[in-house]
């Protein structure tokens, strides 16, 4: 691949709230590479997190500063049914074009079967799938197919390698997402845009507490967590052209991740 792979390119990166966050990651990899990047995140659910820290200081100093000619950051709730076409259409009055769209965004929703609610239930598919079909539908509605590069990426867990009862909202919305990966890289590849779904397995962004920590690092085979910068470089590589014969795929990269253990 060239020095800047990606010149040209327009992309939006949703889930960009945290400095350690897998969206940063990817926005801070993909400007490296030349594209110019629509950044957005909902910090607000972020702050009521245990990871969001607390301080709102602390938040506020962790959100992405920028406004400049290869880099804007708009904060929007993907809850709105509204927000999907709002950002692409942001990303194409800024810099005159979409071709790359990574739906990177999460709403996390712990509960059982017997715990669960309808109100969460319909919270997590809101945000987690059908914001990102939205994404996709605008993406298909803006991408000038003449021009080369149009990649849509989303983003699953593991629930398809293995089952997470304590997550049950989480784990429904993005199982949905990962089965429908191939329907929308069918749908859109006349279109020129390959579809392709990122199970990035157990990633270090500070959610973790020590103790849960410690027992994860230990299911990897190098005694360390996933990193955002790893998935990162996934990412990276599948919106280049080294990738463009790639659709319809769910890649694991979760570094050998021994979760029986």
């Amino acid at each position: 691949m060239g020095a800047a792979p990606l010149a040209g390119r327009i992309a939006l990166v949703t889930g960009v709230s945290r400095a350690a966050g897998i969206g940063d990651a990817i926005v801070t990899r993909l400007r490296a590479d030349g594209a110019s990047v629509l950044a957005t995140g909902w910090a607000a659910h972020d702050d009521a997190m245990p990871w969001g820290g607390g301080s709102p200081a602390r938040a506020a100093a962790a959100r992405p500063q920028a406004d400049g000619a290869d880099l804007v950051y708009l904060s929007a709730d993907l809850a709105d049914a509204a927000a999907p076409a709002g950002l692409v259409e942001a990303a194409v009055d800024r810099f005159g074009a979409i071709d790359i769209v990574v739906a990177n965004h999460a709403r996390s929703g712990s509960a059982d079967l017997l715990d669960v609610t309808a109100e969460e239930l319909d919270a997590c598919w809101a945000v987690n799938t059908r914001a990102s079909v939205l994404l996709a539908q605008a993406l298909a509605r803006h991408h000038d197919p003449t021009r080369a590069g149009g990649r849509l990426v989303l983003f699953s867990s593991g629930q398809h390698l293995a089952p997470m009862p304590g997550e049950l909202p989480y784990a429904l919305s993005k199982a949905a997402l990962q089965g429908i990966t191939r329907t929308l890289a069918d749908r859109l590849a006349d279109d020129g845009i390959t579809v392709n779904c990122v199970n990035p397995g157990p990633t270090d962004t500070g959610w973790a507490d020590a103790a849960t920590h410690a027992a994860v690092a230990g299911m990897f085979p190098r005694g360390r967590w996933g990193q955002p910068d790893d998935a990162a470089r996934l990412v990276a590589w599948l919106v280049s052209d080294e990738a463009a014969w790639i659709t319809g795929q769910t890649i694991d990269s979760e570094g050998g991740f021994r979760r029986w253990r």
